[in-house]
C-alpha cells in the first residue's frame, strides 16, 4: 500500500519540463507491444476447380507410421580427449559414437540411436540412465570418407612417422563421451502435424526422422550435404572443368502432406574436387600446361584443408600448406637409428628428396623442383613429395563456379522426366530403408510407388498486341505479323562498340526494318563510336570513361538511347560500370548486346527489351485492357515483387542486394519499376522497406513505390497491395508477416495516417524438391498445370504451379504459399491471377516459371549487383575487411538512378 502511496505522490509532483517528451513515447510504445497479435500463415480456404483435370505422379513416397504411442528421447553429446580437452573436429564424432555403440551395447540396453554427427543423439524410448559416461579407444584416426578434420597425429620427420607406422599400423586415441538427457518428444506429434496441428514437437520429431536418414547414408560412406547424400561412385561424377566434378546424389526428407507423411526423394548435385594425383588436379584447376607452370601461391590457397592419401603406405592426412623450397632443397631433421657416445639420439639435416629417394628407395619422377606438401603443424611440418599425394574422393568444392563451369554443369546434369523417374525408383532400392533398424522401431515403412495426385491444366490467358488478340499455345507465342501494343520511337540515339566484331551497318538496318514491322519507328543513329585499340587493355572503368568522352565530344546533346556492343556474352567486365554511368549519372536508357548469331528472332528480342525500357509495352492481357481482373481492376491495386540476392558462397563481405519491383499505371499489371538497396551480407529480410530519418522523412523503398503508383495512376492511392516474396524458407514465413509486412504498413501510415489498404502476401519458392511427371508420357507436364491437393500442406494455403513449358530436363514447379489474404480471393481467382502474372513478362514470348514481378526483382538486383563489382576498391578495401574495432562495417550504398530513368523498366 505504501508503495502505491509513494507512487501516487510522485505522480502528483509537477514533472520537470524536459521529461514528457522523453517519457510519453516510451509509454505509448510499450502499451501496443503487449496487444500486438503476431500474424501466422493463414489456413487453406478451399481448392480450385477451374481447368482440365489431369492425373499426375510426384516424387513423394507414402510413409506408413504404426508406432505413434512411443517417444523419441533427445540426449546431448559431449566429446573430450583423454586430458579433458573438448573435441573440436567435426568428422570424428560419428566414429566415436559407433565405437560406443559397439562397446557398450548392454549398458545402452541394446538400443539403436540416431546421432546427428555433432551434439545431439536420439533414441526410441529412454536409455537406462539420464547421464552416462563412456571411454572408448579409436585405433585408426583416418576416415572411411566422411571424417573431415581428424588430425593424423603425424609429428616430427617423415621418417619418424614411417618407422612407427611400419611397427604398428595404427595410432590410437582415447575419448571420453558424456551423454545426458535433454528432452522427450512424443511420436504422436507426427500424427498431430498430419492433422494440421504443427508444434515445436512435430518439427523436432520430423527432424529425428531426417537424422536417421542422414546417419543411414553416413554409414554407407556417403558425403552428406544438409539433406542430400552422395555415394562414392564414379558413375555419378561429371567433369565440369577446372578440376571440379559435378557429383550426382539424392535429396531425401520427410514431409507432412494432406495425404499423410511422405518421403520426398529427388536428384541432387553438388560440386567435388577431382580425386586422384594432386598435380593433375592443380593443372586442371589452373588450366596450366604442366606442373612447372603452376602458380604456387594460388595452389596453396586451393589445397589448404583438403585431404590426401600418401603412397606407398596409403595413410590419410589433411594438407596444412606447401614447403617454402622445392623438394630437392627442403631440409628437415632426420633422427638416426643408433645413439652417440653420450646416449643422445643423433640427427642429421637431409632434403626431403634425398630422404625419399635414397633412404626409402622411392622413385620420384618430377617432384624434385616442385614444392612439397605439408601435412604437419606449421611449427612442426611433415613433408611429402607432391607426386606421392592423391586427393581423397568426395571432397566438396565450395567456391562459386565460373560461367563456363556452370553452363557445363547444367548441360551435363539435365534429365528428362522418364530418366529422372527411373533414377529415383532405383534410389529407393539402393538406399534399403527397410533395413534401417530405427525406422523399423518407429514402425515406419516406405512405399515404392510415386504418389498419384489430381492436377488441373489452367487455360492460357488471352493476350493482346497492337493489331491482334490471340491465345498462346503451349505457353509460347511469337510476334510474326504482330505490332506491339504500345510501341515507342527510337530517336536521338547512337551505337557504341567496345571492340566487338560485327557488321554494325547490317545490324542497324535490320533494327530499322524489323522495328517498322512491329510499329517501332527507328530513326538513323547519330553516329557509331568505336573503342580505340589502345584503350582496349585498360581497366573497365577507364574504358567506360573514354567511351563517354568520345560520345560527349561528338553529340550535340544528351542522347535518349545508346546501343552498346560488348565483345563477350556473359560477365563482360565493362557491363556494370557502363550501366551505372548511363543510369545513375546521365539517365540514359541503354541496351547491351553481344551479337554472335544475328537473325530476325534475335533482333525482335532486342527490340522487345528496348521498347519496354523506353516506356512502351509489347503485349498485355486482354483482361487488363477491358479491365476485368477480380479484386484488381475495380479497386486501385499495386502488385509488388520482392527479392534479395546474396554474394556467391565464398564472398562473405559482399553486401546483399534487396530489390522491390512495383506495378504502375493502374489498372495495368504489366508495367513495373524497381527500387534497389544494399543491406548487410547474407541478411534475407529486407530492412529498408520503411526507413524513418525524421518526423517527416521516410527514405524507405515502399515510399518510392507508393508515390510512383499514386502519380502514375491518376492520383489514386492503392487500396489493395498484393505482395509476392521470393527466396524465403518456411522457417522465415513468420518474419515476412511480422517484420516486412509491418514495415510496409508503417510506410503507408507515414504517408497518410487514415489510409488502411488491404494486403495479400504470397511467397514463391523455386528451390524445393517436389517434381511432377505424366504417367506413361515422356514429356513434361503441360504449361498451366496446377496442384493444390495431396502433396500440399495439411493446413496452410499452398499450391504448385508449372506455368511454363519445360523444354529441357524436368520442369521445376513453383511452390506458392499464400500467407495472408485480407481481400478474400477465391482459390480459382487467386490461382488465375498468379497464372496470368506468368504471361506479362515483357522480355520473352513465353510464359515464365514464376510471376513476372519476382523475375523483374531478380533482374534488378542482379544488374545493380554488377554496378557494385567495380567500386573504386581503394576506398572500400579498407572498409571491406569485415568487423573493425568500431563494430560491423557500414554497407556501401548503391548510387541512385537518375530522375529520368528512375521509373523505367531499366532491368528489362
Amino acid at each position: 500500500m505504501a508503495e502505491e502511496d509513494s507512487n501516487g505522490a510522485a505522480e502528483g509532483l509537477p514533472p520537470p519540463p524536459p521529461v514528457p517528451p522523453d517519457f510519453t513515447p516510451a509509454k505509448t510504445e510499450l502499451e501496443p507491444v503487449k496487444k500486438k497479435v503476431l500474424r501466422v500463415p493463414m489456413a487453406r480456404r478451399g481448392v480450385g476447380n477451374k481447368g482440365q483435370k489431369i492425373q499426375i505422379l510426384t516424387n513423394h513416397f507414402k510413409v506408413n507410421v504404426t508406432n505413434v504411442d512411443g517417444h523419441f528421447f533427445h540426449y546431448s553429446v559431449a566429446l573430450f580427449y583423454e586430458d579433458g580437452r573438448p573435441v573440436d573436429g567435426k568428422g570424428v564424432g560419428r566414429k566415436v559414437l559407433d565405437r560406443v555403440h559397439e562397446t557398450y551395447d548392454t549398458e545402452l540396453a541394446g538400443k539403436e540411436f540416431a546421432y546427428d554427427g555433432e551434439k545431439s543423439l536420439f533414441t526410441i524410448g529412454a536409455l537406462p540412465r539420464n547421464k552416462m559416461e563412456f571411454t572408448v579407444v579409436l585405433e585408426d584416426m583416418t576416415s572411411n570418407r566422411n571424417n573431415g578434420n581428424s588430425s593424423p597425429g603425424g609429428h616430427g620427420s617423415p621418417n619418424d612417422n614411417d618407422r612407427k607406422r611400419l611397427r604398428r599400423p595404427y595410432q590410437s586415441k582415447t575419448f571420453k563421451v558424456e551423454i545426458s538427457f535433454a528432452a522427450k518428444i512424443p511420436m504422436q506429434a507426427i500424427a498431430n502435424a498430419l492433422r494440421g496441428q504443427e508444434s515445436e514437437n512435430s518439427q523436432e520429431a520430423l527432424r529425428v526422422l531426417d537424422i536417421i536418414l542422414r546417419q543411414h547414408a553416413a554409414k554407407q560412406g556417403c558425403l552428406l550435404v544438409r539433406q542430400s547424400f552422395f555415394h562414392n561412385d564414379p558413375k555419378n561424377f561429371v567433369d565440369v572443368g577446372g578440376g571440379v566434378l559435378g557429383c550426382r546424389g539424392f535429396h531425401s526428407s520427410f514431409r507432412t502432406t494432406q495425404s499423410g507423411l511422405s518421403l520426398n526423394i529427388d536428384v541432387s548435385t553438388t560440386m567435388i574436387i577431382q580425386p586422384g594425383p594432386v598435380v593433375d588436379f592443380l593443372i586442371a584447376n589452373q588450366n596450366a600446361k604442366d606442373p612447372f607452370s603452376l602458380d604456387w601461391a594460388k595452389a596453396k590457397r586451393m589445397l589448404k584443408n583438403l585431404r590426401v592419401k600418401t603412397s606407398p603406405t596409403n595413410q590419410e592426412y589433411k594438407i596444412t600448406g606447401l614447403s617454402d623450397r622445392p623438394c630437392r632443397e627442403q631440409l628437415f631433421t632426420l633422427k638416426q637409428k643408433g645413439k652417440d657416445m653420450d646416449g643422445e639420439v643423433q640427427t642429421t639435416e637431409i632434403t626431403v628428396y634425398d630422404y625419399f629417394v635414397n633412404h626409402r628407395n622411392i622413385e620420384l619422377r618430377y617432384s624434385a623442383d616442385l614444392p612439397c606438401i605439408n601435412v604437419g603443424k606449421p611449427k612442426r611440418p611433415t613433408y611429402f613429395p607432391i607426386e606421392l599425394c592423391s586427393l581423397v574422393s568426395l571432397q566438396r568444392y565450395t567456391k562459386s563456379l565460373s560461367t563456363f563451369q556452370r553452363s557445363s554443369l547444367v548441360e551435363k546434369s539435365r534429365q528428362k522426366p522418364q530418366e529422372r523417374m527411373q533414377v529415383l525408383s532405383n534410389a529407393l532400392k539402393i538406399n534399403k530403408y527397410d533395413a534401417e533398424p530405427l525406422l523399423r522401431a518407429c514402425g515406419i515403412s516406405i512405399s515404392s510407388n510415386f504418389t498419384q495426385v489430381d492436377g488441373r491444366v489452367l487455360p492460357p490467358p488471352k493476350l493482346k498486341t497492337g493489331n491482334d488478340d490471340f491465345v498462346p499455345r503451349n505457353g509460347r507465342w511469337n510476334f510474326n505479323n504482330k505490332r506491339l501494343v504500345d510501341p515507342m520511337k527510337i530517336e536521338r540515339w547512337a551505337v557504341v562498340n567496345f571492340s566487338a566484331r560485327c557488321n554494325i551497318q547490317g545490324l542497324v538496318s535490320d533494327l530499322i526494318k524489323c522495328g517498322k514491322l512491329k510499329g517501332i519507328m527507328v530513326e538513323d543513329p547519330f553516329d557509331v563510336f568505336e573503342e580505340s585499340p589502345q584503350v582496349r587493355r585498360a581497366p573497365p572503368l577507364v574504358r567506360v570513361e573514354k567511351m563517354f568522352e568520345q560520345v560527349q565530344s561528338k553529340l550535340p546533346g544528351a542522347p535518349k538511347f545508346l546501343l552498346c556492343l560488348l565483345p563477350e556474352r556473359k560477365n563482360c567486365d565493362v557491363y556494370g560500370p557502363w550501366k551505372r554511368k548511363n543510369l545513375a549519372e546521365y539517365g540514359i536508357v541503354t541496351q547491351c548486346i553481344a551479337p554472335t548469331r544475328v537473325n530476325d528472332q534475335y533482333i525482335t528480342n532486342v527490340l522487345l527489351k528496348i521498347n519496354a525500357k523506353l516506356g512502351g509495352l509489347n503485349s498485355m492481357l486482354t483482361v487488363e485492357h477491358s479491365p476485368s481482373i477480380p479484386m484488381v481492376s475495380k479497386v486501385p491495386t499495386i502488385i509488388i515483387g520482392m527479392d534479395v540476392s546474396h554474394g556467391s558462397p565464398g564472398q562473405s563481405d559482399v553486401p546483399s542486394i534487396a530489390a522491390v519491383v512495383s506495378s504502375r499505371q493502374w489498372p495495368s499489371i504489366s508495367r513495373y519499376r524497381a527500387s534497389v538497396r544494399t543491406q548487410s551480407p547474407k541478411v534475407e529480410m529486407i530492412d529498408n522497406l520503411f526507413k524513418r530519418v525524421s518526423d517527416t522523412e521516410d527514405e524507405g523503398i515502399m515510399r518510392e513505390a507508393l508515390l510512383d503508383f499514386y502519380v502514375s495512376s491518376g492520383k489514386r492511392k492503392p487500396e489493395h497491395i498484393i505482395i509476392f516474396r521470393d527466396g524465403v524458407s518456411e522457417s522465415q514465413f513468420n518474419q515476412v508477416l511480422n517484420v516486412e509486412l509491418d514495415q510496409i504498413i508503417e510506410a503507408c501510415k507515414f504517408l497518410d495516417e487514415k489510409w488502411n489498404p488491404k494486403f495479400v502476401v504470397i511467397v514463391a519458392q523455386k528451390n524445393h524438391h517436389t517434381k511432377f511427371f505424366q504417367p506413361n508420357d515422356p514429356s513434361n507436364v503441360p504449361p498451366g498445370t496446377i496442384i493444390d491437393n495431396k502433396v500440399c500442406h495439411p493446413r496452410n494455403y499452398d499450391f504448385y504451379l508449372c506455368a511454363h513449358a519445360g523444354m529441357i530436363g524436368t520442369t521445376r514447379p513453383t511452390h506458392y504459399h499464400v500467407l495472408f489474404d485480407e481481400l478474400g480471393f477465391s482459390a480459382d481467382d487467386l490461382q488465375e491471377l498468379v497464372h496470368n502474372l506468368s504471361y506479362v513478362y515483357q522480355r520473352s514470348t513465353t510464359a515464365i516459371s514464376v510471376v513476372a514481378p519476382i523475375c523483374y526483382a531478380h533482374l534488378a538486383a542482379t544488374q545493380m549487383g554488377q554496378w557494385m563489382k567495380f567500386e573504386d576498391t581503394s576506398e572500400t578495401s579498407s572498409m571491406r575487411g569485415g568487423v573493425t574495432n568500431a563494430g560491423p562495417v557500414a554497407v556501401p550504398q548503391l548510387p541512385k538512378l537518375e530522375e529520368k530513368v528512375s521509373s523505367s523498366m531499366f532491368f528489362c
